[in-house]
């Protein structure tokens, strides 16, 4: 596997996870802060790829939205269910509610019996933090287990950094690529993902089907062709693509 990404054009169209990748991954999800510089950086690299730059997070469009104020960007969350497109219009997939209600209260009863043991209630997807709690993890996965064969095939099971999530079976990632690749300003870009965790992986198979770069963020094993080192390199390398792309623009203009 390559080490270093290949350069962004304005052939491409960029999509990026968050947590992990655009931000260092912290112990408790509602404490991560953006900063203006980052914010300042996806406003300058939105407009040099004529919008076609979208997030793609486990996190709901609220979150993300209240993280990344006043920006408003082209997003996917809780991993495709949901879905703002270029236009700002928003797409969801069903989802049946009550059952992932039901699973969530018996992971806060479950939570309130095991210090360190987080739930993080999205809205169709419910995620069980054990961060805080590392011995906890069998246990965790056992839980959730249970949990996913209750509400199958409905619900599937996705392990990640720390942390197991039930999210609806028909949507990940790579749905969420695949339909902002269908519209513009993306259709027709050569399509680039960053991620760093296992809940990515079909987004990279989604890219590399479409003929794109995939790159995979930290260690582990990956589909992906590229790699970078954490989220302070990312943000390294989004400045150099930038500069890239303003110099490319700079030549056309002559």
């Amino acid at each position: 596997m390559s080490m270093r990404p290949a350069p962004l054009t304005r052939a491409h169209a960029l999509f990026l996870d968050v947590d992990g990748t655009l931000l260092p991954i912290v112990a408790r999800p509602q404490d991560v802060r953006v900063d203006a510089a980052l914010r300042g950086l996806l406003t300058r690299l939105h407009a040099a790829l004529d919008g076609a730059l979208a997030l793609v997070s486990g996190r709901s469009i609220a979150e993300i939205d209240q993280l990344f104020q006043p920006l408003v960007l082209p997003l996917a969350g809780q991993h495709g269910y949901e879905r703002r497109d270029a236009s700002l219009r928003l797409h969801r997939a069903d989802a049946l509610r009550q059952p992932l209600d039901e699973a969530a209260a018996a992971l806060n009863d479950l939570s309130a019996r095991h210090r360190g043991l987080l739930v993080e209630k999205k809205g169709a997807s419910v995620a069980l933090h054990y961060r805080l709690a590392p011995q906890l993890a069998e246990m965790a996965r056992t839980q959730m287990k249970m949990l996913e064969e209750r509400l199958a095939p409905e619900y599937e099971l996705m392990a990640g950094k720390m942390v197991f999530e039930l999210k609806p079976a028909q949507t990940d990632k790579g749905t969420a690529i695949r339909a902002f690749m269908h519209e513009a300003p993306f259709a027709g870009r050569v399509p680039v993902f960053l991620g760093d965790d296992a809940t990515d992986e079909h987004g990279f198979a989604a890219v590399d089907a479409l003929g794109g770069e995939a790159i995979k963020i930290g260690l582990g094993a990956s589909c992906a062709r590229w790699r970078l080192g954490g989220a302070s390199d990312v943000r390294s390398w989004l400045n150099a693509a930038l500069d890239a792309l303003r110099v490319s623009a700079d030549r056309r203009g002559r």
